[in-house]
């Protein structure tokens, strides 16, 4: 097939999930799930009409998965409008913490003692499949500024923050990969203060002063010259520049773009309190700024004040970054299902298995005691822990970075399987144990 085909069967499938994507939504299978399928359908299992090794390609898959991570994560933060004191962002934390180390490491004895893989090997599949994934969670995340839900609040904080512990995990595997023996004190400390404490808190710094400058400023300049014009431009740069600087810096570029989202919503609950408004407020708490608006009357403002000039920054970034993350989403997880039949590995099934159904509910239960959820939630984020995107960006990155060989490709196969697994399985049954739950709820 050449370019013109293929654009056309893109065209085709678009069309085909917009018209469709009521009766999508009315089934047991996610949307994403379906992307999958499409690309097993295309791959070489059944029609044979294209073939893409992402290992082959490691460092395209890296980048792209980059992007549609930093786009989530900015989002993801954007959205929660919570103070920090509300117990969703213990639980968050807490999930993001000691919840993941547990769970990296009880897939790390279970990799080494069922799987035959070295220490480091299996540590390294700990670090890529422990992490939650912060795009395909879309139906358990934090739907926008006015969810107040707590499990929603810490999945979301959760997909946010684990890559902060994931990645440096990984990090320490390849340090032992590399070593002919243990590696070095003088190695572990520069692991310690670079991958875990710079990385960590110059990420979240420059991100979050990134978001909250750039947002006040932004502001300023668009009230100052009446300007209100559609700005999509502005969540771009947010991403970009939290995202690249924090990387060129040595710092968690994902945890960066988390903050940044967090920061511009920051931004926009400070002007709210320097120039409040009655009008716009609902029990007393002023509504989101970008609920106040109207995008597509933006010259009709009977008045023009800074609320009006930031509720329509923050819709404009809500808007493009929810177009960035769809589009990339729907492309990476159409590939994972091209690439499954030259990864497809069974010994990841009993990973997956022991890590869906005993080492992260384990965990969640073992570190949320304190946090003040009901035993239901604690037993549903136990569970509810999709993986995705952020596995696919660790393999790529794994492998870029020189774990090479006959036991790490083993070791791939059955992460990108789990992979595929957690997306059919959890996607499945996310819908109806929503729907349980609000029924539990009402």
């Amino acid at each position: 097939m050449d370019f013109m085909s293929w654009t056309a069967v893109a065209g085709m499938l678009l069309l085909l999930f917009s018209l469709s994507l009521g009766w999508i939504n009315r089934t047991p299978v996610t949307i994403f799930g379906l992307y999958l399928l499409v690309g097993i359908a295309f791959g070489p299992w059944v029609l044979n009409l294209i073939n893409i090794d992402i290992i082959k390609y490691s460092t395209i898959i890296a980048h792209c998965t980059e992007i549609a991570m930093a786009a989530s994560l900015f989002m993801t933060g954007l959205k929660i409008r919570l103070p920090f004191s509300a117990y969703g962002w213990k639980m968050g934390v807490m999930l993001a913490g000691p919840a993941m180390i547990v769970t990296v490491l009880g897939v790390m004895v279970a990799g080494h003692y069922l799987l035959d893989l070295s220490w480091p090997v299996a540590l390294a599949l700990g670090a890529i499949v422990a992490p939650t994934d912060p795009v395909l969670a879309s139906l358990i995340s934090i739907s926008d500024s006015r969810d107040s839900d707590s499990l929603r609040l810490s999945l979301s904080t959760e997909a946010g923050l684990n890559d902060g512990t994931a990645l440096p995990l990984l990090a320490l595997a390849l340090l032992f990969f590399k070593a002919d023996d243990v590696p070095a004190m003088a190695e572990i400390a520069h692991w310690f203060s670079v991958e875990v404490l710079w990385s960590l808190i110059a990420g979240t710094i420059i991100g979050f002063l990134l978001g909250r400058g750039v947002g006040l400023i932004a502001t300023h300049f668009r009230y100052s010259q009446s300007e209100f014009s559609p700005n999509d431009f502005l969540a771009l740069a947010l991403i970009a520049l939290s995202f690249s600087i924090t990387m060129m810096l040595g710092a968690s570029g994902f945890l960066a773009a988390f903050a940044a989202g967090i920061g511009l919503r920051g931004a926009e609950l400070k002007i709210q309190r320097r120039f409040p408004d009655e009008r716009h407020e609902e029990d007393g708490v002023a509504l989101p700024a970008e609920l106040m608006v109207n995008p597509h009357q933006r010259h009709g403002f009977p008045e023009v004040n800074r609320v009006q000039s930031v509720g329509l920054g923050v819709g404009d970034a809500l808007t493009f970054g929810d177009i960035v993350e769809r589009l990339f989403a729907a492309a990476i997880v159409i590939v994972l299902g091209i690439t499954l039949a030259q990864h497809w590995q069974p010994a990841g099934l009993l990973i997956a298995a022991l890590l869906f159904i005993l080492i992260r509910p384990a965990a969640v239960w073992l570190f949320t005691g304190r946090c003040g959820a009901s035993t239901s939630q604690r037993l549903m984020i136990g569970w509810l822990g999709i993986r995705g995107i952020g596995s696919l960006n660790y393999i790529a990155w794994a492998w870029t970075h020189g774990m090479r060989g006959d036991e790490v490709s083993f070791m791939l196969d059955c992460a990108l399987t789990l992979v595929v697994a957690s997306v059919l399985i959890h996607g499945i049954s996310v819908t109806p144990l929503m729907s349980l739950r609000k029924k539990w709820q009402d």
